[in-house]
């Protein structure tokens, strides 16, 4: 029994900047797995990817990871453009990998899993229903909202939303993202939208503006930390997620949790590739900037 599990492809990733150009693994979870690798909790990755592409996993696993891995016949490969002040990217799907099935997780069990799907396929509402009739379920909803056209990646809604999240706990989303999903415009309207379909916990994330969580009745104004340089803004909102939801599963409020979760990903910001700090380096951030 894991204390959270995160389902999702691990990608191959282009990450182009003003400055830059670098080739890395990427995806909601291997962005996830590396920032809550030294939390402090037992964590688990579920994820699928092609042979070739086998040494992503064989990282994290040296570096501590439980990783199950399902073979796929591609990796997928993302290639994220970001403009000027790292807010807004263009992106690109090179190639697409095989979705996961309810099957491939009979054996798997967790308190929380942590829902990472990268396209609307990855992950059905079979899979969601069956793993919410034993656990808490987190979704990052980002990969519903995509439709690959050619190579070029689109915002669309989601057409088994209603179905799906009457499923899920907790939801993560940005802005623009929250407006898709419920088509209103404003955080507290489309909060409400979501907790009439089911949802519990919703986390909006808000770039250099900070977030917004509701739970329990009540909205949770977390500020942004602002790092000390932008240097990569790729898996920011992973990061984010992997300190909440670290925080969450020990019993930490919904403030403290938000908190915890922004000053992570203010530090991953400050550097290439994900978060590699500790906890005592968020616990210093965060007295730092409440002192």
């Amino acid at each position: 029994m894991y204390d959270i599990c995160c389902v999702g492809h691990i990608t191959l990733d282009r990450v182009v900047t003003p400055t830059t150009e670098k080739h890395m693994a990427g995806g909601t979870s291997f962005y996830f797995s590396n920032a809550i690798r030294s939390m402090g909790i037992n964590y688990g990755l579920v994820t699928a990817i092609a042979q070739s592409e086998m040494g992503f996993v064989l990282d994290l696993r040296t570096k501590g990871t439980d990783v199950i891995v399902f073979p796929s016949a591609k990796t997928v490969y993302f290639e994220n453009i970001y403009a000027g002040n790292l807010d807004h990217r263009t992106q690109r799907v090179l190639q697409e990998s095989d979705p996961f099935t309810v099957e491939q997780f009979k054996a798997v069990d967790a308190k929380i899993f942590h829902l990472g799907p990268l396209l609307s396929n990855d992950i059905s509402v079979e899979l969601i229903r069956e793993l919410a009739g034993r656990s808490r379920v987190s979704l990052d909803v980002q990969g519903y909202l995509r439709e690959v056209k050619g190579q070029s990646v689109c915002a669309v809604d989601w057409k088994d939303k209603k179905q799906a999240l009457q499923y899920v706990h907790t939801v993560k989303a940005d802005e623009a993202e929250l407006e898709v999903l419920t088509g209103v415009v404003g955080i507290q309207e489309g909060v409400k939208i979501l907790t009439d379909w089911g949802v519990q916990e919703v986390v909006i994330t808000r770039a250099s503006l900070g977030s917004v969580i509701y739970g329990d009745g009540v909205f949770y104004d977390i500020p942004a930390f602002r790092p000390v340089a932008e240097v990569d803004a790729t898996g920011c909102g992973d990061t984010y997620m992997a300190g909440y939801l670290s925080q969450r599963v020990k019993g930490v409020g919904i403030q403290d949790a938000g908190e915890f979760g922004a000053a992570m990903a203010s530090l991953k910001m400050e550097s290439y590739g994900p978060f590699d700090g500790t906890e005592d380096d968020i616990i210093q951030l965060l007295a730092t900037n409440r002192g």
